[in-house]
């Protein structure tokens, strides 16, 4: 067993879970086949994605680095911004923080519940090569995509937007008639793509509620991946499907999303929760649930 045993929290944002290491005072480096092992359901302690938490080059509260289960790096998880943002918060015991990712700065602030935060998630891109596609379309609200046969495809001209990371909306009349769990691995990495794709299949319920399921690029079938919601919100508000306040309903629970009209920025307010403290050791890679104390949250895995 390695003296030096890792600490993190477990949290999730409506069953999008996460393990989060503090890496500011000492640097926490695994490599993507420990990343996989740690995240995988059977044997690891399970995640959608690893969030580092690292200090700011640019002066933010916090830099916090994103993995996905498959141990590749991606730019944004509106979830995971949400978690952080919640920690920091406590931390410095303030109503907002700054947030440095790869996909730009994000700023978290306080609702009337502690465990619910919003996050200002920035502007969405619609331009064919900031998405980007491997081919050019003026019009991104529909692209000529499909799968299955050309005379009665499965699914099939998709809205494409990027909000830190690349998704495709297919609207649908029932998101569970679907079997997402074959279709989209295909659709991640159609050759359309050329960085995969998160898929969602959405199903607008009324002028400010969508239903959605997700695949998530990297991780798969998942409860709830913040920035679909935001995908979806964007597009279907683009698209006059509704409005530009939507209640996104996703498996593991609702988030509100508003694209602010002023400044054209999402806003994203959902729920955390922080499932249970841990110990890792680096060089076996097992670990121990360890029992919560009174210290700020995010002091416990440093």
């Amino acid at each position: 067993m390695s003296e030096r045993r890792i600490p993190f929290l477990k949290m999730n944002g409506l069953g999008n879970d996460f393990v989060v290491w503090d890496a500011r005072e000492a640097p926490v480096r695994l490599d993507p086949d420990a990343i996989r092992q740690i995240g995988a359901r059977d044997g690891g302690i399970g995640f959608d994605q690893m969030i580092t938490v690292e200090r700011s080059p640019g002066g933010a509260d916090a830099f916090m680095r994103i993995h996905n289960r498959d141990g590749s790096e991606v730019d944004a998880c509106g979830n995971a911004t949400r978690c952080i943002g919640r920690l920091l918060m406590e931390e410095n015991g303030s109503a907002a923080a700054t947030i440095e990712t790869n996909a730009g700065l994000l700023k978290a602030s306080a609702t009337d519940s502690p465990r619910r935060v919003t996050v200002d998630m920035g502007r969405p891109r619609f331009a064919w090569n900031e998405i980007p596609l491997a081919e050019e379309f003026h019009d991104t609200r529909a692209i000529e995509l499909q799968i299955g046969p050309i005379d009665a495809p499965i699914l099939h001209t998709p809205s494409v937007v990027n909000v830190g990371n690349p998704h495709a909306i297919f609207w649908v009349r029932d998101p569970g008639a679907y079997d997402l769990s074959r279709i989209g691995p295909m659709l991640e990495n159609h050759p359309m793509f050329p960085e995969r794709a998160n898929i969602s299949l959405a199903h607008v319920l009324s002028d400010d509620e969508v239903e959605v399921r997700v695949w998530e690029r990297g991780v798969g079938l998942t409860e709830a991946c913040g920035t679909a919601a935001c995908a979806v919100g964007v597009a279907a508000a683009r698209d006059r499907r509704t409005g530009r306040k939507v209640r996104v309903h996703l498996p593991g629970g609702p988030l509100d999303i508003e694209w602010r009209e002023s400044d054209d920025h999402i806003l994203m307010t959902g729920d955390t929760e922080v499932e249970f403290e841990g110990l890792l050791d680096p060089e076996t890679l097992t670990f121990e649930k360890t029992a919560p104390g009174d210290r700020p949250i995010l002091e416990v895995v440093r």
